[in-house]
């Protein structure tokens, strides 16, 4: 019976009294803990690994220094040899880089369209829920700010679990 509770995945048969419903934990998604750790995780991952390059090929324990990002942030422990910590830099710099792209863009759009009125330049009588400046705002809180505060956390969990499956086959 394994559990991973970062990723909220738990392979054990549950009942429908001992787990929530669906929409408490979509809603409850975007102010969880493990939410929050896997962006950090996003937003570490790519400049850790472009440092430990240059400090694998000099013999610095970089794959132990991974291994321990991947554990604190994503909840995983993968176990390898020393020399792990190059392969696993090369193989998982675009992965990285198009996850931090995603988590920066995903998460920057949630505050910019709760705060729509605040853009400059912001024409409301020709923005979508336009004409009127109610409606333009409206539109771009529930569908631009709310709608990407409750998918990013789900988007973000896929990322991880592609971010993990990578740690497990190259620094183990």
């Amino acid at each position: 019976m394994t559990t991973n509770h970062d990723l909220g995945v738990d392979d054990r048969t549950s009942t429908r009294h001992s787990t929530p419903g669906l929409l408490p934990r979509i809603l409850r998604a975007p102010f969880t803990a493990p939410t929050w750790r896997r962006v950090a995780y996003a937003l570490l991952a790519l400049p850790v690994g472009v440092a430990c390059v240059p400090l694998a090929l000099a013999g610095a324990p970089t794959a132990r220094w991974q291994r321990a990002l991947a554990h604190r942030f994503l909840g995983t422990d993968p176990r390898g040899g020393a020399r792990a910590g190059l392969v696993h830099t090369l193989v998982a710099t675009p992965v990285n880089l198009l996850v931090l792209a995603v988590t920066v863009y995903g998460w920057s759009i949630v505050p910019m369209n709760l705060g729509w009125p605040l853009r400059a330049g912001s024409d409301y009588s020709t923005a979508w829920g336009g004409p009127t400046f109610a409606g333009a705002w409206a539109f771009h809180a529930v569908l631009g700010g709310l709608g990407f505060l409750l998918l990013m956390p789900w988007l973000g969990r896929a990322m991880a679990a592609l971010q993990i499956r990578i740690a497990h086959r190259f620094l183990a």
